[in-house]
């Protein structure tokens, strides 16, 4: 069953879907996006980010960020081995809501956590898979950090980032011990840590 609508009927509108996208890679921000659908006018398709190729979510996002209500909010490198992973995907979530430019009726959050922000709010486990507004936030944020690690790829190739996106695959593991690690590497986390205590 595709995510659909019915956690937003639950709720007063404007109800706004939040999702984040890079809690696990290595490298790169961490991105979360808002989104409020217009419930008559809804781009066909819509699903969770991770069910999608990638033309698929490119062509949802030209179309969701078209004609729905949206907003972005990035937490970068040092702002993650600062807070650590957790805190900054909640400054990314309150990010994201503020820049909507509007104040959401509701906001429905994937997973099981929510920031500590003024919003009224909900947290769906597996949102992404049952919401509709979530599902289309989570394509905005996948995209958008995926344009993101593209850019990086080119200013520090080697690592496979326009494949892996900083994950921690064999190659992206094989090029930090090869190549050392780059301003964009989190340091906090466990395998660019140990490499930088080696070197």
């Amino acid at each position: 069953m595709p995510p659909s609508f019915r956690y937003e009927r639950d709720h007063p509108e404007p109800c706004a879907g939040v999702d984040e996208a890079g809690r696990g890679p290595l490298a790169g921000p961490v991105v979360a996006a808002a989104v409020i659908l217009d419930r008559r006018r809804v781009p066909h398709g819509i699903d969770d980010s991770k069910k999608l190729d990638e033309p698929a979510r490119e062509s949802l996002y030209a179309k969701i960020t078209r004609i729905a209500g949206w907003g972005v909010g990035i937490v970068d490198v040092d702002e993650i081995d600062r807070l650590n992973i957790y805190h900054a995907t909640m400054l990314a979530m309150t990010r994201a809501v503020d820049a909507l430019g509007i104040e959401p009726g509701m906001v429905l959050v994937d997973g099981n956590a929510l920031p500590k922000w003024r919003y009224p709010a909900t947290a769906i486990v597996s949102g992404d898979a049952l919401s509709r507004s979530i599902a289309a936030a989570s394509i905005v944020a996948k995209v958008t950090r995926d344009r993101i690690m593209h850019e990086h790829d080119a200013t520090w190739p080697g690592y496979g980032w326009r494949r892996n996106k900083g994950y921690g695959t064999p190659e992206h593991k094989a090029a930090l011990i090869r190549l050392g690690p780059t301003p964009i590497h989190r340091r906090s986390f466990a395998p660019v840590a140990q490499l930088c205590l080696a070197i």
